[in-house]
């Protein structure tokens, strides 16, 4: 696999938001981040749907500057790749803006769909790994009585771990690629 490994994070802003909140072209952004560039075609048939449909949708997303033509191939082998690693947003930035808002709510509720699938394949695969593997891989939680500032530095502290181990171990035949999921909410939640 040649994933694009880049330490670069692209801050989403509303038309990013609004292209990136359909169906296939999260699934084109996720494909390309995970098993990096492809062609239309070959997400196509990775994807399940037609090389016409993901050609357009490549587009959409190359607009908004998520995915790059590589520079390899041309027309519909034309490679493409993801123009990063990862995104993020603001709530904040969107506020007035109803399509956007709209659009990162589908967004939001996708990607929780796609990391319920992911961690369901884990499961389901879990006893054909090596004990190494299962033993540190999967679901823990914890809970945290901070402030709106505290959850900010604790997030940052999160964020700089991750990038520190990235590609520790690159070097290393028994690597894996893992994917790592941070998800806050209230408990307040809880008691209603």
């Amino acid at each position: 696999m040649d994933e694009p490994r880049t330490d670069s994070t692209i801050r989403l802003d509303s038309r990013a938001v609004r292209a990136l909140a359909h169906p296939l072209r999260s699934r084109i952004l996720s494909r390309l981040r995970t098993h990096g560039p492809a062609t239309a075609t070959e997400l196509a048939s990775a994807l399940g749907t037609n090389s016409g449909a993901t050609s357009y949708h490549l587009r959409a997303l190359g607009e908004v500057g998520l995915v790059t033509d590589t520079g390899e191939g041309e027309g519909r082998r034309r490679e493409w790749r993801a123009a990063s690693e990862r995104h993020s947003w603001v709530d904040s930035d969107f506020a007035g803006d109803e399509d956007a808002r709209t659009a990162l709510a589908w967004l939001s509720r996708d990607y929780v769909r796609q990391f319920a699938a992911g961690a369901e394949r884990w499961l389901d695969a879990a006893e054909h790994w090596p004990a190494e593997w299962v033993d540190v891989l999967g679901l823990s939680d914890g809970f945290l009585t901070v402030t709106p500032e505290q959850t900010a530095a604790f997030s940052a502290e999160l964020a700089e771990l991750m990038a520190r181990y990235r590609d520790a171990g690159a070097a290393d035949p028994r690597a894996r690629r893992i994917h790592v999921t941070s998800f806050a909410r209230p408990l307040d939640l809880d008691d209603a």
